[in-house]
Formats: structure tokens, C-alpha cells, sequence
């Protein structure tokens, strides 16, 4: 579907880029924003998998949304063509999917008591990065829908809202399941 055998092209050094439509857009338009935004959550979610090797779960779902954070960059890219030519889009069987992995990952945990800081691990806290970029693509994506003669799928838009969620509920699994979260103490240092 990808072949890419050479890196640089020259075309964006007028600052623009190309939509997978083969639309010209300025490098800090919305849609180029969401789509790069989500790819820095994917560099995070790759830096949280070096600290979390040891565990076998963790690690074949960060895997996987990896893999389905390309497929969300596409469908914001207006890709033309996906597997059997088709626009690649998100589908409602990957959020299906990550709703599951939330509630298995969140079974194993504690009720919270408080709300949590990044920290505990170096997993979990690169799990919380990557949360945060989440939530700020998530609101790109959504200033996006509502300009004019812009269009996000609603699959994608909830797969991003429910991968927040998920790096949430990892986070806390990566730290011992919750018993090595950092947790807020209101007022503490008043």
C-alpha cells in the first residue's frame, strides 16, 4: 500500500503538505494538526512500551493501537485507498475493541479514591504522556468537525476518546496495577 523509497520530496519547503487526496494544506492547518498530533502520541505510546517490555498483555495492546493510530491518521489524511482500494477509515469494530481492552485492563484494578499523577513507573508515566497529547488530539479533531466543509468519522473520533481512557486504565495497570499510582492529596501543601 506504502512504498517509500526516498524520504525527502522538496514539495513541503513552501510549508505546505499533501492530504492523502492529494490536496495541498498549510503545515498548521486543523487537519494536519490532528493527524501529526496523533503520530506524537504514537511516538509516546513507543517510548512506554520500552518500560513496559516485561509485560506480555501490556504490550501486544500497545501493539495493536499503534497499528489502529495509523489507520485514525489515515482516515484524518482522506486516504483514498485502504485495503481493496476502499478510503481507509476507522471502523467500529476497533473501538468495539478498545472498549474491551479497557474493561479488561480496568477489572484487575482498585477502585480509585482519588485522582491520579503521572508517575509511579516510567511506564505509567509515559502512558499519562501520552493520554495528555491523546486528549489534545481529541480536541483538535473536534475543532475540526465544526468548521465549515470539514468532515472527522465519528469512528475515529470516539476511538480517540476511548484510547485516552485506555492509556488511563494502563497507566495504572503499569504501575503494579494501581498499587504504585501517585494519587492527589487536595490541599496537601497549603
Amino acid at each position: 500500500m506504502v512504498v517509500l523509497n526516498r524520504i525527502y520530496t522538496r514539495t513541503g519547503d513552501d510549508g505546505t503538505t499533501s492530504l492523502g487526496s492529494g490536496a495541498r494544506r498549510k503545515k498548521y492547518d486543523l487537519r494536519v494538526s490532528a493527524y501529526g498530533t496523533l503520530d506524537e502520541v504514537n511516538a509516546v505510546i513507543g517510548m512506554a512500551r520500552l518500560h513496559a517490555a516485561g509485560d506480555a498483555a501490556l504490550d501486544l495492546a500497545l501493539a495493536r493501537i499503534q497499528n489502529d493510530l495509523f489507520d485514525v491518521e489515515a482516515d484524518l489524511c482522506l486516504s483514498e485507498k485502504g485495503p481493496g482500494g476502499a478510503r481507509l477509515t476507522v471502523t467500529d469494530a476497533q473501538v468495539e475493541w478498545i472498549e474491551s481492552e479497557i474493561d479488561r485492563f480496568n477489572a484487575e484494578l482498585a477502585p480509585l479514591r482519588s485522582f491520579v499523577l503521572p508517575g509511579g513507573s516510567a511506564a505509567a508515566a509515559y502512558l499519562h504522556l501520552a493520554r495528555t497529547v491523546c486528549r489534545r488530539a481529541e480536541r483538535i479533531m473536534v475543532e475540526l468537525r465544526d468548521q465549515p466543509d470539514e468532515t472527522v468519522t465519528d469512528a475515529s473520533l470516539r476511538y480517540v476518546n476511548r484510547l485516552s481512557d485506555f492509556l488511563f486504565v494502563a497507566s495504572r495497570h503499569a504501575n503494579d496495577k494501581g498499587k504504585r499510582d501517585v494519587l492527589w492529596a487536595p490541599g496537601q501543601n497549603r
